[in-house]
């Protein structure tokens, strides 16, 4: 007999995942009667606050099924926000044992090494914005999307060139000495985007993330020159203004991206290339000296980002650098929510100190209360350790979201076969856990990145391994694309089903393909869209904005076999079932009409009370509650039309780990 415990069971801990600060938590163990136990304890410790132990008392075990076993049952309630690993104590006629985290949901006897199960405790009555709850986020990389009107060159940092046909590829290679300029531009701008904005509405985007658009010398503008203005070749300050206005009308918020690890060379407060004068490299009694850390007996040497020269570190604990970007009464992050800003992905955020994220994130909601705060983390961010530190972004008030990395692999993982249903519920259940309620509604959920190979890619391509010149030219063979679009359509459907706010990488919803950057950076091909799968994204984004459980419910496996997965998403308003078969055989599970509503299906049919699902195919099923939902964003047809080349099954009649590369 093994000793019984699972803290994703409610028959075991209540509540699910996280505590609040004093919020009353439950837990039951079950031991097995032949051990003789004495005394059971459970032990916590938390990361910076000690530890704290808790008996727990011997409790009549009435399921006749755990028959031989014995039952012990504690509550408590904790006072410190913090990381804490726990484990159970166990004192026996005959000696102890220390009961620890085996796999997923299995407990093992270890020692003080040996993995503990983990809770997050955040500040009692911290909440995220519901404006950003679940919602449809775009990502644009502003170079890339749109050009509107002619570009205004006279300050744009030179030497750059702009390609006259949009067509082409962004420029890869070095040049004679190595050096990849990242200095080619296809002039996509600010009123492109404003431009764009009734697409955007069409495809149920209520929150646009953009790729820096601060003035900096690359088309990436990860390496700011100013961050107090918009690159020339994206428009003006007044541009800026007017798309914020823009976007608000229609119930679209809009997200910048924060650099705040380092600048570029090619600065106003560095001035490598002394294009400026009064920067830190050559004026050591600059007002941005301080920012930078330098070395070496001349001073001229640096600490740069990951050694690229081009990009210099800051001391984000410098007082003037805090005031500059946070403090100060017109501090970078005062300039551009007062424009019309909604918040801030913060790029790099392992790199930044807990004390800048917690005091940017405190700012931001100074400035705006319903501002977000979206940090890059590439792993699970509740535990992440980043050079030796345990970081606290969910237990400090730093950040309200992150970029949820963990659930795209798990997706990609799922669709292509690599890894079961059993797999991808052990991922979606272990972010579900260890990630507070609020920050786990409005993580970002993405299939493609500026950083990542484009999804679609991913899921087709038939060799990862080409030449950076073969790549460039590269797309999915004929005989593999069917099977990549079958892929993306079940790889976006798990997207936006999952909690956290599902995020489209520009171009993805079109079919836009592309390897690594700067291949995944082509221009949006306006002139070639893939109607189709554009029909589709339409479809699911707009099952996320009308379906209040998609947007805040809680999460629940039902099943996880072989490649056949069913889940719940539960609020008050509905109850949602999501179910997706991408094994070889047809699958058949029941409803209930008319209770239940069949909402969408792809790829299936359904005879009496039953659905089945072909290979590939997938439904979603609802229940809605006696409670009205009051609507955050105009609402989609709960009935969802699928591309025409894929009609949906009509109902009866009254039936209803990575880094970046720069």
């Amino acid at each position: 007999m093994r000793v019984l415990y699972d803290s994703k069971n409610p028959d075991y801990k209540k509540p699910f995942g996280c505590l609040e600060q004093n919020q009353s938590c439950w837990m039951r163990i079950r031991i097995p009667a032949e051990c003789q136990s004495k005394t059971v304890t459970l032990r916590l410790k938390g990361e910076y606050t000690g530890e704290v132990e808790v008996p727990m008392a011997r409790q009549p075990e009435t399921d006749g099924s755990f028959e031989g076993y014995e039952s012990y049952v504690g509550k408590f309630s904790l006072k410190e926000s913090d990381l804490y690993f726990y484990y159970f104590h166990v004192e026996m006629e005959n000696g102890v044992m220390d009961l620890y985290k085996e796999n997923f949901r299995d407990v093992m006897i270890g020692r003080e090494d040996s993995p503990k199960w983990q809770l997050t405790v955040y500040p009692a009555g911290y909440t995220t914005p519901r404006c950003f709850q679940g919602q449809v986020m775009y990502q644009i990389f502003p170079d890339r999307f749109f050009r509107y009107g002619e570009c205004d060159t006279t300050d744009k940092l030179t030497p750059f060139y702009l390609h006259q046909d949009v067509h082409d590829c962004p420029e890869y290679r070095p040049d004679q000495n190595g050096i990849i300029w990242n200095n080619d531009f296809f002039g996509g701008n600010l009123k492109g985007i404003e431009k764009k904005l009734p697409y955007l509405k069409r495809l149920n985007v209520s929150v646009i993330y953009l790729n820096p658009i601060f003035m900096a010398y690359s088309n990436h503008r990860y390496d700011t020159a100013n961050y107090r203005r918009v690159d020339p070749l994206l428009g003006t300050e007044e541009d800026f203004r007017q798309l914020c206005a823009a976007a608000h009308q229609m119930g679209m918020k809009i997200i910048l991206d924060g650099v705040f690890s380092h600048t570029g060379s090619d600065s106003l407060y560095f001035d490598k290339l002394n294009r400026y004068g009064g920067g830190a490299y050559h004026d050591p009694n600059s007002k941005y000296h301080s920012w930078y850390q330098f070395h070496g007996d001349n001073l001229k040497e640096y600490t740069s980002w990951w050694g690229i020269d081009t990009l210099p570190c800051v001391e984000e604990l410098d007082d003037n650098y805090l005031d500059y970007i946070i403090r100060g009464e017109d501090s970078v992050l005062a300039h551009w929510m007062k424009l019309g800003a909604d918040g801030f992905r913060l790029d790099v955020a392992d790199e930044l100190p807990d004390e800048f994220i917690r005091l940017l994130h405190k700012r931001v909601k100074e400035l705006n209360p319903n501002g977000l705060v979206i940090g890059e983390v590439w792993e699970d961010a509740s535990n992440k350790v980043a050079y030796s530190v345990r970081r606290r972004y969910f237990t400090n008030l730093e950040l309200d979201a992150t970029m949820n990395y963990p659930y795209k692999d798990a997706i990609i993982g799922y669709v292509k076969g690599e890894m079961d249903a059993g797999a991808m519920a052990r991922s979606m259940m272990t972010i579900a856990e260890n990630y507070p309620k609020p920050i786990l509604d409005c993580v970002m959920n993405s299939l493609s990145t500026h950083d990542t190979m484009r999804i679609l890619t991913v899921l087709g391509a038939d060799r990862f391994d080409y030449s950076r010149d073969e790549k460039a030219g590269a797309k999915i063979p004929p005989h593999l694309y069917r099977t990549a679009m079958k892929r993306a359509r079940a790889a976006a459907f798990l997207q936006f089903m999952l909690p956290g706010t599902g995020c489209i990488y520009y171009g993805d919803e079109v079919g836009l393909e592309g390897y690594e950057d700067p291949f995944n950076r082509r221009y949006f091909p306006w002139d070639n869209i893939n109607d189709d799968l554009l029909l589709f994204y339409k479809a699911v984004t707009g099952l996320k904005q009308s379906h209040p459980a998609l947007q805040v419910g809680d999460l629940k496996i039902v099943t996880a076999q072989g490649q056949v997965l069913i889940f719940t998403r539960e609020c008050p308003e509905e109850k949602v079932t999501v179910a997706i078969n991408l094994g070889e055989e047809n699958h058949t599970f029941s409803y209930t009409p008319p209770a239940e509503e069949l909402s969408f299906i792809q790829s299936g049919s359904f005879v009496d009370d039953s659905i089945c699902l072909n290979p590939g195919g997938f439904a979603l099923i609802s229940r809605k509650k006696a409670v009205e939902t009051p609507k955050i964003l105009e609402a989609a047809p709960a009935q969802q039309q699928l591309p025409k080349t894929e009609p949906p099954t009509r109902l009866p009649s009254g039936r209803r780990f990575g880094r970046r590369f720069r």
